[in-house]
């Protein structure tokens, strides 16, 4: 799991790369949840969480573009 000050640190474009590769993580686990396949229902709440983490991260930075 990915730390907030983690992604700050990060580019505009590897931020965008990382929120496509948690999204498609995120259907492959709902995928495996619906077909009793997943290991671990813990990975979904995880993934969940970085990608609000992303997505917080990328509204800090929209907001404050829009300050300057």
């Amino acid at each position: 799991m990915t730390r907030a000050s983690e992604l700050r640190d990060l580019t505009d474009d590897e931020l965008e790369h990382r929120l496509a590769e948690r999204r498609q993580e995120l259907f492959n686990l709902r995928f495996q949840s619906v077909t009793g396949a997943i290991e671990s229902h813990a990975r979904l709440k995880l993934a969940k969480r970085e990608i609000a983490r992303i997505l917080t991260v990328r509204v800090e930075r929209e907001a404050k573009a829009g300050q300057i």
